[in-house]
Parts: structure tokens; sequence; C-alpha cells
């Protein structure tokens, strides 16, 4: 039996590729400013305080669960080059604006608040690619499509950080063009080119992309999208109910994974300050080195992970991921007997380092932030006082937070790609935009909590206390596994239309 021409399998993955192109630049749009976003607040708005570059953090991934649900149900009933294309030109637009912050008089800290959210909103689109690549792959193609989709998205996460150290080059001065009111230097022209990566990947969407869809079996199907003018299966293969308590189980499981993976990153720069006595200097390098190390672990997982399923299957492999990452933190346990060095008694009465009450409900990087040079000549290392764990909490040593990091880097992505692959071959051949929203909202929601996980938990009880939560819930997580375990399976399999 022809399951498809070849002309419709060449067209297929071409569109599958542009949304490949889709994700990687998504993921650019959020970090390729991420380092630069507090200097440059500083220096166009001197009102703006640490607390506010919290929010401005945060912005993107709230406007991103805000906006994934809606490009998602948007998607279910047009067709998706119409999400895809305005919710692309918002990033670009953002982005824009996000160049001009500088010009107005006053409220510039709101300017880059809105761009910085409006770019997240654009980044909404998450979910209906990942949506399409669901729709548009068999099941034999669908763990490998969705382990492409998430390596796409890692390596823009890391390669996003490499092109804003590409463009210090020009320096924080750079070259105004008056007649524009543009001054392109360090801090707009990674945005600018990323807004010039946006107009490319608009062009490649109306160019390129084309609407599919197949079966679980492969087989050509019916668009949903009103472009499909295949005759096909879909109304058939698409009798029966989608099983919602599974759906909640993943997005449940998803929150979880994203969650712990946002602690993760975002303890690191504190946990090693505090532990080894590095500097801030030292701190934003070495962890910068080592978690590029992880994103690259994570892209060859990513690829490794494809042929395994096809032994093991989704299931297993989730299960195992997770149990990597409960054994990643639990080895972040403090259990010897040597206690941090503390900073010197000179700390009390340092103003910059004192933490107020108010300043123990931002995140992390607000208080990161706070923690700039001051007048003093020497900076206060090891772990301060204001901290009263540091006094009794004994040491981690860096065996065991470089062993966490490996374990860690190594569940993370394990559990994220099998996570979508299943809930896309739960759903089966149902629309998903909207499904797909909704987890990927869970996930920007958990990457807003878990640094303010950090800045409570972390700051208040310590490492012991911290890290023992985490593992309580990816044991939580565990036993949800458990119990939904054999309802885990595709839509085709669970009305008996194909074998497991």
């Amino acid at each position: 039996e022809v399951v498809e021409t070849q002309e419709h399998y060449k067209s297929r993955w071409r569109s599958i590729w542009i949304m490949y192109l889709t994700m990687f630049l998504s993921s650019v749009g959020f970090s390729i400013v991420i380092m630069s976003v507090w200097p440059y607040l500083q220096k166009i708005d001197p009102t703006a305080d640490a607390s506010f570059l919290g929010w401005i953090i945060a912005s993107y991934s709230i406007g991103q669960m805000v906006a994934s649900p809606l490009f998602g149900l948007w998607s279910n009933y047009r067709p998706r080059r119409e999400p895809l294309v305005v919710s692309t030109a918002i990033s670009v637009a953002a982005n824009c604006l996000y160049a001009y912050v500088h010009v107005p008089h006053s409220h510039n800290k709101y300017y880059m608040l809105t761009a910085r959210a409006l770019v997240g909103f654009g980044a909404g689109n998450v979910a209906v690619v990942r949506s399409y690549i669901a729709g548009a792959t068999s099941l034999k193609e669908r763990t490998s499509a969705m382990a492409n989709t998430s390596a796409c998205q890692a390596v823009g996460f890391i390669l996003g950080p490499v092109f804003q150290t590409c463009f210090t080059l020009i320096g924080e001065e750079g070259i105004t063009w008056k007649l524009v009111h543009l001054q392109l230097n360090m801090y707009t022209a990674p945005v600018l080119f990323g807004a010039l990566l946006g107009v490319i990947n608009i062009i490649l969407i109306f160019a390129i992309f084309r609407e599919h869809r197949v079966d679980d079996m492969g087989r050509q199907s019916k668009s949903i999208n009103f472009e499909g003018e295949e005759s096909g299966v879909l109304d058939q293969d698409a009798e029966g109910n989608v099983d919602h308590v599974a759906v909640v189980a993943i997005n449940f499981l998803f929150f979880v994974i994203l969650f712990v993976f946002a602690v993760f990153e975002t303890i690191a720069t504190p946990l090693t300050m505090d532990m080894y006595s590095w500097t801030r200097k030292e701190a934003v390098f070495y962890n910068g080195i080592i978690l590029s190390v992880v994103g690259i672990e994570s892209v060859i997982v990513f690829m490794v992970v494809k042929t395994l399923s096809k032994r093991t299957g989704e299931r297993a492999i989730l299960h195992g991921g997770l149990l990597i990452v409960l054994v990643g933190f639990f080895i972040l346990l403090p259990w010897g007997k040597k206690l941090p060095n503390i900073q010197w008694e000179e700390i009390k009465n340092n103003s910059i380092l004192r933490t107020t009450s108010t300043e123990m409900l931002m995140p992390f990087w607000s208080w990161q932030a706070m923690q700039l040079p001051s007048n003093h000549t020497v900076e206060p290392v090891g772990c301060p006082v204001t901290q009263s764990w540091c006094l009794n909490t004994p040491m981690i040593y860096l065996a065991q937070y470089i062993s966490s990091d490996i374990l860690i880097g190594l569940g993370y992505p394990v559990c994220n790609v099998m996570s979508y692959t299943l809930y896309s071959k739960i759903l089966g051949p149902k629309p998903q935009g909207v499904y797909m929203g909704w987890l990927t909202a869970s996930g920007s929601g958990a990457r807003i909590l878990g640094p303010v996980f950090v800045s409570q938990i972390y700051t208040h009880l310590g490492p012991r206390w911290a890290f023992s939560l985490i593992c309580g819930v990816v044991v939580a997580s565990l036993l949800l596994l458990e119990i939904v375990y054999k309802r885990l399976i595709a839509f085709s399999v669970r009305y008996g239309r194909m074998q497991e």
C-alpha cells in the first residue's frame, strides 16, 4: 500500500523543518539579551531597581503563558500559517521596540518591560509548532521529530548568549543613526539581529510551509485547517474521547520537570558563591561554562533518545529520566561535617548585601543584581551571615555539584522529549493546538515559580530544605507516573486501531 507520494513526503518534511527553525528562533529571542538586560536597564532608566529587573525577566514567561493557549486555539480552526506569521511578527515588532526603549524621556523601564512581554507573547507559537509536528508525523516518526524540536530549542538557548557575546565587540556607544534615532550598540544589535531572523522566518513560512496531516500510520488525512483537500481517514480515526486523566498527568509531570530545571539554573550562582567562596565574576564565568556543557550534553541526549525509545518505549524512558533527576538532586544534599566559609563580619554593616524582608520576596535574579559592585575595593565572598543556615549547614563539595550537574543535564532532556511525545500520542488525531497551548503554559508557569522558590526556600532555609523539597516533588511525580502508567498510551492503541 502506498501511504503517501514522494512529493507529499518531501513537502511535509520541508514544512516540519520550517517548524524546527521557528522553535530555534523562539528560544534565541529569549536568550540573546538575557546577559545584557540589567546593564542596559541601568543605562536607560536609573530609577529601575533590581526588583523591577525580576519583573522584566519574568515577563517573557508570563507573555508566553498567556499566548500559548490562544495561539493553540487559533491553530485548531484556521490555517496554522496565520498564528505563526502573526506571532513571529509580534516578536519582530517587540524586538524593534526594545531597540528604541532609550528614546523616551521617562518611564523607559516600562517600555522595556512591554517589549520583553511581547517577545514572550510571540513565543507562544511554540504550541502551534508542536501541534503541527504532532499532526504531521506518524507514530513511528513522532519521537524523532519531537526530539529534533527540543534539540533546536536547546541549541537556540545555547547560541543566544554566544550571539550576545559577539555583539559586545560593537561596544556600549556603537553607531548612532540620528535620522531614525537608532543606536546600534551591544544592547540593541542582538535584538535587531533577532528581528532580522524573524523576518526571514516569516518569508520562509509563506514560501515553503504547507498544511499537512497524517494519521498514526502515516496515511494522508483530511486537514482540520481548511487547506487540506486530500480525502483522508481523519473522521473515522478521530472517533473516541481523549483520556483526560492522562492529559492532566502529563501536564503535571511537565510542570515538575521544567520547575526543577528552572530551580537548577537559578540556584547555580548563589549556591557556588556561598559554598566555594567564588566572586560574582567567577560564579558567572564557571557556571556559564558548566551550563554550556550541560546544553551540549542535552543536545546529544536528544539525538540518542530517538533510537533508544524504539527499543524501550517512551514511558520507560520517562521513568528513567525522572529517576536520574531525583538522584541528581539527592546528591546535592549536604552530608559532610565541614561548614562553608562565612563572609567576614563587616558584612553585617554592609548595606548592599543586607537582606531586608522586602528583598526576600524578590526572585533570585533580583537579589543577585542587588549585589553589584559597591564602594568596597574587596568583594565579600563566602556564605553571608544574613543567611542563618550558613552557620550550621555542611558545605556541598564541588564533586557533588559537578556530579549533580551531569545527572540533571542527562535526565532533564530525556523527560522533556518524552513528555511532549507521549502527550501528542495520547491526543492522537484530535486537534492539538489548545492542548499543546496548556502544556506550554504549564512550562512557562514553572519557569516563573522556580526562581521564586529559590529566593524563598534557599535563602531562608538553606540547601538541605530546598533540595529535600525538590526530591519530594520528584518522588511524588514518580508515584503519579506509576499510577497512570498504563493510561499513557497512544490514542490509536487505546481504541485498538494499532498494536503498541
